[in-house]
C-alpha cells in the first residue's frame, strides 16, 4: 500500500535524487507515492525468488536479474517509475535499450515479479500488472505469500494460478527455468 504525496508533478530525475532509507518510492504519472520499507517475510520471499532466477540466468548467460526496488521508467511526460520486487532483463533487451551507467532503466523488464504485501488491494495489484504489460514486459509473476500461490501472467487478462503442488515454468521469457512453487514458500529457518 502506498501513500500519494500531492504537489507539482515530479520527474524520474527528481525521484532519483530523493533520500533513501526511510521510505521506498514509485512515481505514477508524475505523482510521488511512498511506501514503508518491506517487512521481514516479504524480503525473504523477494530474496528467494531472486536467488532462483539469478542462478538460472547467470548459468545460462541470459541477461541480468535485478533485486527489489530497482526502478524502471515505464512512461515519460509525466514520468512513471515502477519498482518490482525482482526482475529479469534479457541480453536482447539490454542490447536493444542499453545498460544504464547510472539511474533507472529506461523501459520495462522482460519479467517483473511482485510479492504481494498483506495490505495490497486487488485493484492496486491489477494496475501494477497492467502497467508492466503496457510498457512491454512479457511476463509478470505475482507471488501471494498468504495464499502460497503464484499468479503467472502472460498478458493482463491471460494468467494461471499455481499452488504448492505446481512447478513455476519460465515459458518463453526464461525457457528451461523450472522451480517447484513450494520451494519459493519454504523458509529453512
Amino acid at each position: 500500500m502506498s501513500t500519494t504525496i500531492a504537489s507539482n508533478l515530479m520527474t524520474a530525475d527528481e525521484l532519483l535524487k530523493l533520500p533513501r532509507g526511510q521510505f521506498r518510492y514509485e512515481l505514477l504519472d508524475g505523482v510521488l507515492h511512498t511506501m514503508s520499507p518491506a517487512g521481514f517475510n516479504h524480503g525473504a520471499h523477494c530474496s528467494t525468488i531472486g536467488m532462483f532466477l539469478a542462478l538460472f540466468v547467470r548459468q545460462h548467460r541470459l541477461g541480468v536479474v535485478l533485486g527489489a526496488e530497482t526502478g524502471y521508467i515505464l512512461r515519460r511526460d509525466p514520468d512513471t517509475v515502477r519498482a518490482p520486487d525482482a526482475s529479469f532483463v534479457s541480453t536482447a533487451t539490454l542490447n536493444r535499450v542499453g545498460r544504464p551507467t547510472r539511474g533507472f532503466f529506461v523501459g520495462a523488464p522482460d519479467l517483473a515479479v511482485e510479492v504481494l504485501s498483506p495490505d495490497d488491494r486487488p485493484a492496486y495489484v491489477d494496475e501494477k500488472t497492467r502497467d508492466w504489460f503496457a510498457a512491454g514486459t512479457q511476463a509478470v509473476w505475482n507471488i501471494d505469500p498468504r495464499q502460497k500461490t503464484i499468479s503467472v501472467y502472460r498478458a493482463p487478462d491471460d494468467f494461471l494460478v499455481l499452488n504448492a503442488a505446481d512447478t513455476l515454468d519460465g515459458s518463453a521469457v526464461l525457457p528451461g527455468f523450472l522451480c517447484p512453487v513450494k520451494d519459493i514458500f519454504d523458509q529453512p529457518v
